[in-house]
């Protein structure tokens, strides 16, 4: 979406980034880390009752967790603002995410290498729709405890998908990878359009 600035007269392009990835990996953080304004945050305290569908195997502190989304707000420069959704990542709320997708540009897969195997859901849920994502190694306590040659090759992913490490706790970090993410999506769009343009019709 295209609008104009009326403070400056430039026009702005406003687009729409998801952030996503399993239970735990660090998605409202890096939503947190990133957005100007305050973000609008869904948390929930985590009770008993779930304990046994929200594992919390290496998040023992974990005491709140995503119920719907989180939405925040980054201009990256004069004119490209981007809008954050952050999606839920428990299993039982993955109905929303068709939603929170409609309209997006890209998406970030947040993984945590002790839990590596809850980013597969959302890399197979990106791939099957199409929509260009990238990978961020989310090093916790600032560790990366795997290269991201070997998270590539552990969730099996294209060579084309860009693997990052990242510290969802720190503005600059996040910041890059939405730039490379930004990036990666222009690229493909720009793939796409080449590749339909030089289809010859009868």
């Amino acid at each position: 979406m295209v609008y104009g600035d009326y403070e400056t007269g430039v026009a702005r392009t406003a687009t729409k980034i998801v952030i996503a990835g399993g239970f735990g990996a660090g998605k409202t953080t890096f939503v947190g880390s990133l957005s100007e304004i305050e973000p609008l945050t869904t948390e929930a305290v985590l009770t008993d009752t779930g304990a046994e569908v929200d594992r919390l195997d290496h998040v023992r502190d974990k005491k709140t967790t995503t119920v719907a989304m989180d939405f925040g707000r980054v201009t990256i420069d004069d004119s490209l603002v981007l809008y954050l959704f952050g999606t839920p990542g428990q299993n039982r709320f993955w109905f929303m995410w068709d939603d929170i997708v409609v309209g997006a540009i890209g998406a970030v897969v947040l993984v945590d290498t002790r839990r590596l195997a809850d980013g597969f859901a959302a890399v197979d849920y990106f791939e099957d729709r199409g929509l260009p994502f990238m990978v961020g190694v989310n090093c916790f306590n600032g560790i990366a405890s795997h290269t991201t040659d070997q998270v590539r090759d552990a969730l099996q992913l294209p060579a084309d998908v860009p693997v990052t490490a990242c510290d969802a706790r720190r503005r600059e970090s996040t910041r890059t990878m939405l730039i490379e993410l930004v990036t990666h999506a222009l690229r493909k769009r720009h793939n796409r359009n080449t590749a339909t343009s030089g289809v010859v019709r009868p």
